[in-house]
């Protein structure tokens, strides 16, 4: 089957950290987030033990709880790129980024909903090498987003709240054996659609069989 490369391509290259654009008034249907979390599903998984678990959460009062963990985690995050802003010469009150995410913390118990990806078990169970248990359950976080943004739905990944994912897990009955991944709010968007971000170029980040070589010919 021949793939529409343009729609593909501007689906994986417009999908975009969405938070000042995130509409708070507009429900979002359960059944929507599933058919989401159903692509997610179908991510690679080592061994094919899926072993991610979603907990998407629409309660008002436990919304709550998690805006305030993220908050908490928020203030000295926030802070500290402030300061790095400034050191580097620029004016920390004008920088986009942190304009954003600024937002986002303040008004996230109010996103429709706030999409908890888990998995079961510890990175700590896969011993020494830890990258093939983050890399059975990642895709499929990433899935979820690239099937929210096709549906007309923004999210972002986020993880400030897993400073506090104990007090978290309790109020939403997450057992201490399962990982929260991420915290993914999650939204129909504002606006009409997302352009291309500022990237460097390929040929300056691919490496052709040693590092730093980008010498396509070999």
């Amino acid at each position: 089957m021949d793939f529409d490369l343009d729609q593909t391509d501007h689906l994986l290259s417009t999908t975009r950290a969405v938070r000042k654009r995130l509409d708070l008034t507009r429900e979002v249907p359960r059944e929507l987030v599933l058919d989401c979390v159903r692509i997610s599903t179908q991510a690679p998984a080592g061994g094919n033990y899926q072993k991610w678990r979603w907990v998407i959460v629409d309660d008002p009062d436990k919304k709550a709880v998690i805006a305030d963990a993220y908050q908490r985690s928020y203030a000295p995050y926030i802070e500290k790129q402030r300061a790095a802003v400034a050191k580097a010469g620029n004016a920390a009150s004008s920088d986009p980024i942190i304009d954003s995410s600024t937002h986002l913390a303040e008004v996230l118990a109010d996103v429709p909903v706030l999409a908890i990806p888990c998995a079961l078990g510890s990175p700590a169970d896969a011993g020494d090498v830890q990258q093939g248990w983050w890399g059975s359950v990642i895709p499929a976080v990433w899935s979820y987003c690239l099937a929210a943004r096709s549906r007309g739905l923004g999210t972002a990944w986020t993880t400030l709240h897993l400073p506090y994912a104990n007090e978290v897990g309790e109020a939403l009955g997450i057992p201490d054996t399962v990982t929260q991944l991420a915290c993914i709010p999650t939204a129909y968007y504002t606006g009409d659609d997302f352009k291309l971000a500022n990237r460097k170029p390929a040929e300056q980040v691919t490496y052709w069989n040693a590092w730093k070589n980008s010498e396509i010919e070999s």
